[in-house]
């Protein structure tokens, strides 16, 4: 399936009159602010998005492109309901900066005084982290055929931790990003080194993971991913032939806490791998649940399903009854796996319970169906389904996590 550009362009939501007083913006006092700001981390050589926007005459050709993104409301991709929760990674543009950005693209796109264009933000080459303190790769240069369908493949690292080691912020970066579909790295704990059907419950921790629109991973102060010493690391790769023979030789960049934090954040999800989509469902109905069996904070969710992903809404009920919808994604795009960053972390008591409601559309009325005439499972590939509720949360360091809850069948992956 062809894939949406990622990163492309950072707008949003209803116009409404640019603050110029009348005059027509300029690239050098009103949109490179905007540019540099919400589009530049992506639009820069040697990241995610096809094309640059460090400069004027970078941008200039874009305009047109850049006022269609805007008018048509699909960047960024962003795909909450406003009515449901409060993000502090929205993408969303203010309603002023939208109006200057398409004012901008009906006035000719000028540039204005260059002397007024600020400095383009500064990034380390290679991460949007910055500068890691350790590099790891997968250990292999991995062969992809130029067609036909390659299986999950499993590498096991071993970073030689001899001791416990908090990472503060993570970052996978596909080594051929037209290769690679998605990247999970988890931390395999000592005595696990292999990802068969028995280790699953200790491959749920997840280190990082990458996948189109989703960003690399970076904790508050005092909050960090613990890998155990002794601990390896699996790189679990999904690749998709393009066409053409390559290789690839992904890796990650760790950014290490600078002293030991007060709490550890996990991943974990509340999933269904249990459900058979009948052939030509149009609106196919997955229910999940995990419930808290301690007291913890949720700081992020991230729902994940394929193509024929419809919506997918997280619901928390507390131990007194009461319940509030936190995130809503009423128009999933398989195209841009997001992470929804809480703006004000959830307090969950021990007994709250996370539902996971998910839609499917098995139809021919959904163009990226595959097959519409085929009952679909759970599985790994594209053409099957997953019902996967991510979502992390943080305990005290010293705490072990909560153990999984997804119901799956053995065969799952």
């Amino acid at each position: 399936m062809k894939r949406a550009l990622p990163c492309l362009l950072a707008f949003g939501g209803a116009a409404l009159a640019a603050n110029t007083n009348g005059r027509i913006p300029t690239f050098a006092k009103d949109v490179a602010p905007i540019v540099y700001n919400h589009c530049t981390e992506c639009h820069r050589p040697g990241e995610a998005a096809p094309m640059s926007f460090t400069s004027y005459k970078e941008t200039r050709p874009w305009a047109k492109a850049i006022k269609d993104r805007v008018v048509a409301r699909s960047m960024p991709p962003w795909l909450s309901d406003a009515a449901h929760g409060t993000f502090k990674n929205d993408r969303r543009l203010s309603d002023a900066q939208i109006n200057t950005l398409v004012e901008w693209a009906n006035g000719g796109a000028p540039e204005g005084n260059a002397k007024d264009t600020p400095a383009p933000p500064k990034f380390e080459t290679g991460w949007t982290i910055g500068k890691p303190d350790r590099v790891i790769d997968m250990g292999t240069t991995y062969s992809v055929p130029a067609s036909g369908v390659v299986a999950y493949q499993h590498f096991t690292v071993d970073p030689g931790f001899t001791q416990d080691t908090w990472i503060q912020a993570a970052e996978v970066r596909p080594e051929k990003r037209g290769l690679v579909h998605h990247v999970i790295v988890y931390v395999a704990p000592p005595g696990v080194s292999t990802p068969t059907a028995e280790e699953r419950q200790e491959r749920r921790e997840m280190l990082v993971g990458y996948a189109p629109g989703d960003p690399a991973t970076t904790f508050e102060p005092g909050t960090a991913r613990l890998v155990k010493a002794g601990s390896k690391l699996i790189f679990q790769m999904h690749y998709t032939p393009n066409g053409k023979a390559d290789t690839d030789k992904s890796y990650i960049g760790l950014i290490y806490a600078k002293q030991a934090p007060e709490r550890r954040a996990v991943i974990t999800n509340a999933g269904n791998g249990t459900f058979r989509i009948p052939p030509g469902d149009p609106n196919y109905e997955v229910k999940s649940s995990w419930t808290a069996t301690d007291d913890i904070i949720v700081t992020s969710f991230m729902p994940h399903m394929h193509v024929r992903g419809k919506d997918y809404k997280y619901t928390v009920t507390y131990p007194d009854g009461r319940s509030e919808v936190v995130l809503n994604v009423p128009k999933y795009d398989f195209n841009w796996q997001l992470t929804y960053e809480l703006a004000k972390p959830l307090h969950l008591p021990k007994g709250a319970r996370i539902d996971g409601l998910a839609h499917f559309d098995n139809s021919p009325n959904n163009k990226f169906n595959p097959d519409p005439t085929k009952e679909v499972r759970f599985g790994p590939q594209t053409w099957e389904e997953m019902m996967l509720g991510w979502f992390t949360y943080t305990i005290p360091s010293d705490q072990k996590p909560l153990a999984p809850q997804m119901r799956e069948r053995p065969s799952a992956e």
